[in-house]
């Protein structure tokens, strides 16, 4: 007969350790955000950035982000937040998130992230802009889900942060201030446009041929007003077009050389005129 052991202090203790020993569990992992404060900042030679998300994710299969403990859209948002800084008087630095995605198919997981940096002078006209993108593919064991997605979030903004420096020194560089520099009274600090672009200050004239929204269109260069009629040619009076035109639109003109439309083209040489009959043939009666 076996003998029931007594349950001392000391195994009481020890117990916990003995069935984590057994388990084999490990303890819960931590997800610390994703934050890029430690690298070079991006000094912008504008006054204002504004960050837009143009990306939806799907929250259906196989799109798994809404598992990540630090989905891309985040990691991107901090990106720009960290990086981008505005040391200018004018203008605007547009952050966009393209994609953020990460899909799994079976025991694979891809993640794709996209951005553009546009630079504005007004609303209507983008200076320059700067796009830049990443991926990263991990095949294995997904046990652990939310584990692989952080591990494939971190290491594909590692790439994001390298290939956007160097895609907007590549192509926003005149735009991008020396390190060091500090903000300006505004008065002392224009905006120094890139080359080959006008000053922003006047503004720029619209396009050559267009004016205001609320005024009208001018006619192209040569032409009358659309109110009035194209004059005849010289020695033509004013056409009469059986069709009336479009409003807005003029009369047709008569092209040159050929008489007005109200004229009846004469005969050819040796026919009489068309309102006479032709005489009947020699020995036939006149017609009816």
């Amino acid at each position: 007969m076996l003998t029931p052991r007594v349950l001392t202090r000391r195994n009481a203790l020890l117990l916990p350790w003995l069935l984590a020993a057994c388990g084999g569990d490990e303890a819960p992992r931590s997800y610390p955000p994703l934050r890029y404060d430690y690298l070079s900042p991006l000094r912008l030679n504008v006054s204002e950035i504004r960050i837009e998300q143009r990306f939806v994710a799907s929250g259906a299969p196989p799109d798994v982000s809404q598992y990540a403990p630090v989905p891309p859209m985040q990691a991107l948002r901090a990106m720009a937040e960290d990086r981008l800084q505005t040391l200018g008087s004018i203008g605007l630095a547009v952050f966009a998130i393209q994609d953020a995605s990460l899909v799994r198919r079976r025991d694979t997981i891809q993640g794709h992230c996209a951005v553009e940096l546009s630079i504005f002078l007004t609303p209507d006209a983008r200076a320059g802009f700067a796009q830049a993108s990443a991926s990263a593919t991990y095949t294995g064991d997904l046990d652990d889900l939310p584990r692989r997605l952080y591990d494939i979030t971190r290491d594909m903004m590692e790439k994001m942060n390298v290939e956007f420096e160097y895609q907007v020194r590549r192509s926003l560089g005149p735009w991008l201030m020396p390190d060091g520099s500090v903000p300006q009274p505004v008065q002392q600090q224009p905006l120094t446009p890139p080359q080959g672009y006008p000053p922003p200050q006047p503004a720029n004239p619209p396009p050559q041929g267009y004016v205001p929204q609320q005024q009208s269109y001018p006619p192209p260069q040569g032409y009358p007003a659309p109110q009035q009629a194209y004059p005849s040619p010289q020695g033509y009076p004013p056409p009469q077009s059986a069709y009336p035109s479009p409003q807005g639109y003029p009369q047709l003109q008569q092209p040159q050389g050929y008489p007005p439309l109200q004229q009846a083209y004469p005969p050819p040489q040796g026919y009489p005129a068309p309102e006479q009959a032709y005489p009947s043939p020699q020995g036939y009666p006149p017609p009816p």
